[in-house]
């Protein structure tokens, strides 16, 4: 169980911490506001992703949130890699370029299976209690 935890949060909090430095860096940071219109996206699609990837990094890193909430943030996240990879691929972007959001998607998706994990052990453990 230990090891679940441990995998859990090592993955989800490189997750966090690189989605929420990304979001930071989409509202401050003028070569990225270049890149951005370079690839014909408008500024506020910027300016959106920015904040949804702050907001989506803290869903998943605050337990207090609803896990209906951190599915959204799993969600929001698998579509941003995957719409990222199609966008450098399209760029004609160097392969080094087009795999860091594939590797950041594999790392998004063993915290989504830990994170799973988790719960159903909690769950059985609880009606373990319950039928005792």
């Amino acid at each position: 169980m230990k090891t679940n935890q441990i995998i859990y949060w090592a993955t989800t909090g490189i997750i966090a911490a690189m989605m929420l430095f990304s979001g930071i860096s989409y509202l401050t940071n003028e070569e990225l506001k270049a890149a951005f219109v370079t690839m014909g996206f408008p500024a506020f699609f910027r300016v959106e992703l920015g904040w949804a990837k702050i907001l989506g990094s803290l869903v998943l890193i605050i337990p207090a949130f609803p896990p209906l909430l951190k599915q959204f943030a799993y969600f929001g996240f698998a579509l941003t890699f995957v719409s990222a990879t199609i966008a450098h691929i399209s760029m004609g972007d160097p392969a080094s370029v087009i795999a860091a959001p594939v590797f950041f998607f594999g790392i998004l998706a063993v915290s989504y299976v830990y994170s799973s994990k988790i719960k159903l052990n909690l769950a059985k453990r609880a009606s373990s209690t319950v039928v005792s």
